[in-house]
């Protein structure tokens, strides 16, 4: 399925954040969104699945397999996302709930979009979700709660969550900034291998060029909302033409470098 959007377009208090903002992303493509802090990457990316504040106007088009996503009733938005588009955000402290284990939010991930299952059936399937995404011992460490996680290990809790309904598509917004650069690009390769094994499409979003060009094949450079450049990642290392993607270029990760670009 491809997700075509067109037009996106967010405002807030009657200022523009994200204007008219397009991309498509085909089945089994890899597609980075790159800018600044305010650059309106992260908002992009909420208001692709109605995840933008109350107080937001979206408008313009977002479809996904031809069927148009903005003004979808919220009981509808929430059957697509995570079933068919999942999402990992940069900080799963914030998306984890603090009072639950970890095997149980994975279980509750799996029993919401497989109506019926039985919880012993959804509980053995959050371990193997907990296995997948490498935790160490994971019939044990599905039994802890999120503060007794490292932050790899609840980032990971966290792509397990966005992965078990096995969706078309992730969106994975800034998941790894929070990490150090050793458990950042075990996370990296982590999400690579899964995405190719599930053939999923993948929306990648980060302010850094170095993280990115490992990740994606094609990407927009976003500033004040609009995008200023886009292309395949080989040329905007090689090429880029704006001032920002010129800046981010040279702000990139020394240690995350690997020349030739996306695998």
């Amino acid at each position: 399925m491809s997700l075509v959007v067109t037009d996106l377009t967010v405002e807030i208090g009657g200022r523009r954040v994200v204007d008219g903002v397009s991309f498509r992303v085909e089945p089994g493509a890899r597609v980075g969104l790159i800018g600044e802090s305010g650059s309106g990457k992260s908002l992009t990316s909420l208001a692709l699945l109605g995840l933008a504040s109350d107080s937001a106007t979206v408008t313009g088009s977002v479809r996904w397999g031809g069927r148009e996503l903005l003004g979808l009733r919220e009981r509808e938005l929430a059957t697509v996302r995570g079933d068919e588009i999942g999402i990992v955000f940069q900080e799963p402290q914030t998306a984890l709930n603090p009072i639950r284990t970890v095997g149980r939010q994975i279980a509750e991930s799996i029993r919401i979009h497989n109506r019926g299952i039985p919880r012993r059936e959804a509980w053995e399937r959050a371990v193997e979700e907990a296995r997948r995404v490498r935790l160490p011992d994971p019939e044990q460490i599905v039994r802890r709660y999120p503060h007794q996680l490292s932050g790899g290990q609840r980032q990971r809790v966290a792509i397990a969550m966005a992965l078990a309904c096995r969706p078309r598509l992730l969106i994975a917004d800034e998941p790894t900034t929070a990490l150090d650069v050793t458990i950042q690009a075990e996370i990296l390769e982590l999400l690579l291998q899964l995405v190719e094994e599930d053939g999923m499409s993948l929306v990648f979003i980060t302010h850094d060029l170095a993280v990115l060009s490992q990740v994606v094949t094609e990407a927009l450079v976003l500033e004040d909302g609009r995008v200023v450049e886009q292309g395949p990642i080989r040329t905007l290392l090689t090429e880029p033409k704006s001032a920002i993607t010129q800046g981010l270029l040279r702000d990139a990760t020394a240690t995350l470098w690997k020349p030739g670009g996306a695998r």
